[in-house]
């Protein structure tokens, strides 16, 4: 059987019963979705515009309008205070606001409490009712609670154990898009549960999570250990079930459609070369190559080229550069590239030092779950005015709206 984890460790909490994805608690309106663009579908699907939700500044009227039923701002508050930011009372529980907004059928807070039930952060762990809410939310085809209700079927947690069941749930977030989801359905395809196992559709899903960014997607892919591997070069080396033709085919499928123009091929071709899967590792060719991806605006390959400049690899090192891509990328809601931009920001590297944009793009990243983000922005946030914190707020507002639009 193979040795290889779900998801990361810093990505899950992990009790003596249960896990489940910090990434999916209390982002509330957004998440990872495939490269990138999808992520913005989710953000207008399950958000209404800033002057719907809130104005600027203004707790109060959100306030006003979650007690006088408006859903949408219900949820909204509940990830306020799950994330403790701009809002009066701390203590308050997020899942006052959560129930509220649930029970009038907003999927994305009946995701979020079921989750809060599921780990036991705010309420009693209570797994039946995790299940509960979860069920309901992905009944509204919400990916984060199809993957988060796979999780639970997994685990065997109020529910019996069923992994066909997660397949069919995990299936469903991955083809809308969901990082996390298609990384667990292809771990499920390499280990055979709930499922025939089928190392090329392994390789198939957490390729599509690894192309996103999705880090432990990309470990999946490049795992060797014990003779196990999840990378689609050892995997056909070590006669592990994709064989050397089907490698073979898919380089000379993405060399022909990376030729003709296609963004997403000659992506998928500078990572080949950047991780040494199948191609020849190769720093230089894999710039080349994310370079033309990214100059089509494919935001990850955008982050990559930036990743690139910003370490030296393949490519002169240049903070200057690596600030124009982590850039383009993030104003796409490349998560990552908005973490790396912050600290761009927070440390004067190929831009002036400018703590308030800083704490802005670890904000707007922190929202969707970056965890490296939400401890950077709470640090640079004790380095701060009262005003400046209200700029970079206001800041990264803007930087969302615009993001949606």
């Amino acid at each position: 059987m193979m040795n290889l984890s779900w998801i990361k460790p810093e990505q899950v909490i992990v009790s003596s019963r249960m896990l489940l994805i910090i990434l999916l608690i209390a982002v509330g309106s957004v998440a990872a979705q495939d490269a990138q663009t999808d992520e913005n579908e989710q953000i207008e699907e399950e958000t209404k515009t800033e002057e719907e939700t809130k104005t600027e500044g203004d707790v109060e009227s959100l306030l006003k309008k979650a007690e006088a039923g408006d859903a949408v701002a219900q949820n909204w508050l509940g990830w306020m205070y799950a994330d403790g930011e701009g809002v009066p009372d701390s203590e308050v529980s997020p899942a006052k606001w959560y129930r509220r907004a649930a029970a009038q059928g907003n999927a994305s807070a009946q995701n979020n409490l079921g989750t809060m039930y599921a780990t036991g952060e705010g309420v009693p762990e209570n797994a039946d009712a995790a299940v509960r809410w979860l069920r309901k939310a992905a009944d509204q085809e919400n990916a984060l609670a199809q993957n988060n209700l796979g999780v639970m079927y997994a685990i065997g947690e109020g529910v019996p154990e069923n992994y066909a069941e997660a397949v069919k749930l995990y299936r469903m977030a991955a083809e809308q898009g969901l990082a996390v989801a298609q990384n667990n359905l292809g771990v499920l395809y390499a280990k055979g549960e709930g499922v025939t196992k089928d190392d090329d559709a392994a390789v198939k899903w957490c390729g599509r999570a690894a192309e996103q960014g999705y880090a432990a997607a990309q470990d999946n892919l490049k795992a060797v250990e014990q003779g196990d591997a999840m990378s689609l070069g050892a995997m056909y080396a070590k006669d592990r079930g994709v064989s050397e033709e089907y490698a073979e085919a898919t380089v000379k499928w993405y060399r022909k459609a990376a030729e003709e123009g296609f963004a997403g091929a000659q992506f998928r071709f500078g990572w080949m070369h950047d991780y040494g899967e199948v191609l020849p590792e190769d720093d230089t060719a894999a710039a080349e190559w994310y370079r033309k991806a990214a100059e089509q605006g494919h935001a990850v390959a955008q982050y990559n080229l930036g990743r690139m400049y910003a370490n030296g690899l393949g490519v002169p090192e240049d903070d200057v550069e690596a600030v124009e891509w982590y850039r383009k990328a993030s104003k796409q809601g490349h998560t990552q590239a908005q973490t790396d931009l912050g600290w761009m920001c927070a440390n004067g590297l190929g831009v002036a030092e400018n703590d308030v944009e800083a704490y802005a793009w670890f904000s707007v990243a922190a929202a969707v779950g970056g965890e490296v983000a939400r401890e950077r922005r709470d640090s640079i946030k004790a380095d701060l005015e009262p005003s400046e914190i209200a700029k970079g707020q206001k800041m990264a507002r803007e930087i969302f709206k615009r993001i949606r639009q």
